[in-house]
């Protein structure tokens, strides 16, 4: 009997070690899972980040021409589209570098940037071949969205003649030589993102 114990025994053992094998091999797979899925989300964040930095540039920068235009309502229709709101890709571009990914921007008409960011380390090292080699990419679209409906021409206008703007639920009087209390860039314009999707290539 004791012999045949042994022997059992002796059997048994390569199925454990394979068992534990089979283990072990699935638990670094699920681990280079999560560090992929890690990778992904950092690179979707700075894509993200990127191209609402450049559109929150452009917000502000429409919102200081129509301070500018303040006394000219005809104006507000051409600042509302978008006119003369200038092109910060660069921005995107930088803060992308802050979020240790390269970017590429495009402006997509005067109120959109479209961003596409790829990680600056690879996904790394597993028992997953290839990812040592695989950086994760990922795509973002942010959009400017005028929220306020200027008065139609002839409306208003004049020195001091009361100018109304209705933006979204609220409306502001304005007087063109009285800046105080005007409406801040958010008031004015929303920044949203358009649309999300990330990969690695």
């Amino acid at each position: 009997m004791p012999l045949t114990r042994h022997r059992d025994a002796g059997q048994a053992f390569p199925i454990y070690i394979t068992v534990v094998a089979g283990l072990l091999f699935l638990a670094l797979a699920y681990l280079a899972v999560g560090q992929a899925a890690v990778n992904r989300s950092s690179t979707q964040t700075a894509a993200d980040a990127a191209a609402l930095a450049a559109a929150q540039k452009t917000r502000d920068q429409l919102a200081g021409k129509w301070v500018d235009n303040l006394r000219d309502p005809a104006k507000w229709q051409a600042v509302f589209a978008g006119a003369g709101g200038g092109d910060f890709c660069q921005r995107a571009v930088q803060l992308a570098a802050q979020n240790d990914a390269t970017a590429t921007c495009t402006p997509d008409g005067p109120l959109r940037y479209v961003v596409d960011a790829k990680a600056k380390k690879p996904v790394g090292d597993s028992v997953v071949p290839g990812t040592e080699n695989t950086y994760s990419t990922a795509h973002a679209t942010a959009v400017i969205e005028a929220l306020c409906k200027p008065p139609l021409p002839g409306e208003g206008g004049g020195n001091n003649e009361l100018l109304q703007l209705t933006c979204k639920d609220k409306v502001w009087h304005l007087k063109p030589d009285d800046t105080t209390g005007l409406p801040k860039p958010e008031d004015l314009f929303d920044v949203h993102l358009a649309d999300r999707r990330a990969n690695d290539q």
